[in-house]
Order: C-alpha cells, then sequence, then structure tokens
C-alpha cells in the first residue's frame, strides 16, 4: 500500500463500517482531500482486497492486525530470508534489549510452545 492508501485504509478501520458519504467528510477533514480523491483512493484498496464498498458501506475484508502482520512478515521473508532469529540478531546487534523485553520474548515463545503441544 501506498502512504495515502495506508493513511484512508486506517482511516476506515478506526470508523468502520463507514457509509461513503461519511468517509468523504472525514477524509476532507483529515487529509484536505476531494471528494474525486477519496473515491479513487478508495476505489484502489478495494481493488487490493482489502476492503469492500457495498451499497454504499464499506468494510473491512482484513483486519488492521491481520495487515500488519502480513507486512511483518513480507518484511521479515524479503530481508531475512523468512528468519525470525535472523531478524532479531540483526535488531539485537545495533540495539540492547530491555529486561522487559527480552521476557515478553520468552512469554510469547512459552505461548507459542504451549499452542504447538496442544
Amino acid at each position: 500500500m501506498t502512504e495515502f492508501e495506508s493513511r484512508l485504509a486506517d482511516l476506515i478501520w478506526e470508523h468502520e463500517p463507514v457509509a461513503s458519504g461519511e468517509l468523504v467528510r472525514l477524509c476532507e477533514t483529515h487529509f484536505h482531500w476531494k471528494k474525486s480523491t477519496t473515491y479513487t483512493m478508495l476505489k484502489r484498496i478495494c481493488e487490493q482486497g482489502m476492503f469492500k464498498n457495498e451499497n454504499a458501506r464499506i468494510t473491512s475484508v482484513v483486519s488492521k492486525e491481520e495487515y500488519r502482520q502480513s507486512q511483518g512478515e513480507e518484511f521479515i521473508r524479503q530481508n531475512f530470508g523468512g528468519s525470525v532469529p535472523g531478524f532479531l540478531a540483526g535488531f539485537m546487534d545495533r540495539r540492547r534489549l530491555s529486561r522487559r523485553q527480552i521476557e515478553e520474548i520468552k512469554e510469547m515463545i512459552a505461548r507459542y510452545e504451549e499452542e504447538e503441544e496442544l
């Protein structure tokens, strides 16, 4: 998604379901977009399959959390060959983790291991 598409997506996620007329007003207020700009950007993100516009009501097909997760996975795939340990190692080489961050990572691993056992 482009920066502008991302801004529109965030606005829709925040207000969904949102009527198209209300979305035009929100975009004018937040971004100073004209009606035509809003509809052009909306068409683009609907064509990507992230949102749908049915009966002038916009809703998400993909949640914000699902989108962010897929973006993170794609970033790790492209930049670290899909290796989460490689990503963490690269991150840790540049910045020291706090004790709390280390504990959060340990908790995530423990939850993952518990789910795998089920």
